[in-house]
């Protein structure tokens, strides 16, 4: 009687490969000397076996878990994704047999996103410097996020998040979701013990980094988890506190919904709600995600961008709006404008720029740097630069020492 294949089942989302040649029999700490397609990747510290594989159009993480336990982290991540929320995206799961008799185990297969790190790599790499001083902002924003998307985390911690360079900033994706509920909304409770497990957890992993390397004044062991919750409660008060607005005030409702969307999240409705006087309304913005600048940036150009990338090319782009209205256009549409800043300052640049984008960088993110190389020439130099010139001494820079592309602040 032949023996039982070692893949009970396997579900993979269409668009991705069906991972049928692995060696499915062995354990995933064994896939380095038995799978073909595993190289190493930036990682962190993880509780579970992970192995990282190359195909043609990406890499994908396998994480070994318990039995079940993968399709339900599975289904979460693909809610989360639903839902517009940041964490890596899920592509499949299986169910295997293990050495144990009559024992199954699970995997999880995520893909891995491209241009991110572990927060360790950024204490560890040479020319990140730059980068560390926005842990706390990054984390705060991601939880935050979470929160108004239902989340529960249950493990808050920089070891189960990823870190992506977004124009000179950072953006937080989750990367584990083993302990995560979802629910219609959050009580204030259950928010609390996310921000608790969160203080703890980095409190922890600040110590271990604190032991082999040098932490910025602005990251200290013992004072961040009360820095991380003041940071939290100050953006979710900005977020969900209602506005009272007397009824000839309506302009405030305006100006609210662009100071929320000031903060990347995009206002789906607006709730008014007269008090019984008459005197008063109150206000509440319904916020549904934190991509208003990237989903604006797309419909007007096609360019997928993080949001703060898209912040500084939606400026780029208000500006060239400005200087056309300045040089006797009439009222110029933002479409308008947009046009002619791609084919004006993106394309050149994306000509100019050949050899990084040929060497796979983030378009957007060279460009927001080339940006920002282009202010340091010119306050440095007291006038404009021009976009040539600072292109030029970006790529000049870049050869000379590939981590660090543009000059520290």
């Amino acid at each position: 009687m032949p023996a039982a294949h070692p893949l009970r089942e396997i579900q993979v989302r269409t668009g991705h490969p069906d991972f049928l040649e692995l060696p499915w029999g062995a354990p995933l700490k064994q896939w380095a000397q038995l799978a073909g397609r595993t190289i190493e990747m930036p990682r962190g510290l993880s509780r579970h076996e992970v192995v990282f594989l190359s195909y043609d159009q990406a890499v994908y993480a396998f994480k070994e878990l318990t039995a079940g336990a993968a399709e339900r982290e599975f289904d979460i991540l693909r809610a989360l994704e639903e839902r517009g929320l940041p964490a890596v995206t899920a592509v499949g799961h299986a169910s295997v047999a293990t050495e144990a008799v009559d024992a199954e185990g699970s995997v999880l297969i995520t893909r891995f996103e491209e241009g991110s790190l572990p927060y360790r790599m950024l204490f560890m790499q040479p020319g990140l410097e730059r980068y560390r001083e926005r842990l706390l902002d990054a984390m705060v924003s991601l939880l935050v996020r979470l929160h108004l998307g239902g989340l529960f985390w249950g493990d808050c911690s920089l070891s189960n998040t990823l870190f992506r360079r977004d124009a000179g900033e950072l953006l937080a994706l989750l990367v584990d979701a083993e302990t995560s509920e979802l629910h219609p909304s959050l009580s204030d409770g259950q928010r609390g013990h996310d921000l608790v497990i969160l203080e703890e957890n980095i409190a922890g992993e600040l110590a271990d980094l604190a032991a082999i390397t040098e932490l910025p004044p602005t990251l200290d062991v013992w004072e961040t988890g009360d820095q991380i919750r003041q940071r939290y409660e100050r953006l979710w008060r900005e977020i969900t506190t209602d506005l009272s607005i007397r009824a000839d005030e309506r302009y405030r409702i305006h100006e609210r919904i662009r100071v929320l969307e000031g903060l990347g999240f995009s206002v789906s409705e607006v709730q008014l709600s007269p008090v019984p006087d008459g005197s008063l309304v109150r206000m509440r913005a319904i916020v549904t995600d934190f991509d208003h600048h990237r989903k604006t940036l797309h419909g007007l150009t096609g360019i997928s961008a993080g949001d703060r990338q898209a912040t500084m090319m939606l400026n780029e782009i208000s500006e060239v709006r400005a200087t056309l209205q300045h040089e006797g256009s009439p009222s110029v549409p933002m479409s308008v404008a947009a046009y002619r800043w791609l084919t004006e300052r993106w394309q050149v640049a994306m000509e100019r720029l050949a050899p990084e984008r040929e060497a796979g960088g983030d378009l957007a993110e060279i460009y927001c740097q080339v940006l920002e190389h282009k202010w340091y020439l010119s306050e440095r130099a007291g006038h404009d630069v021009g976009f040539g010139v600072a292109i030029d001494d970006y790529r000049a820079r870049s050869l000379a020492d590939p981590l660090l592309p543009s000059p520290e602040r």
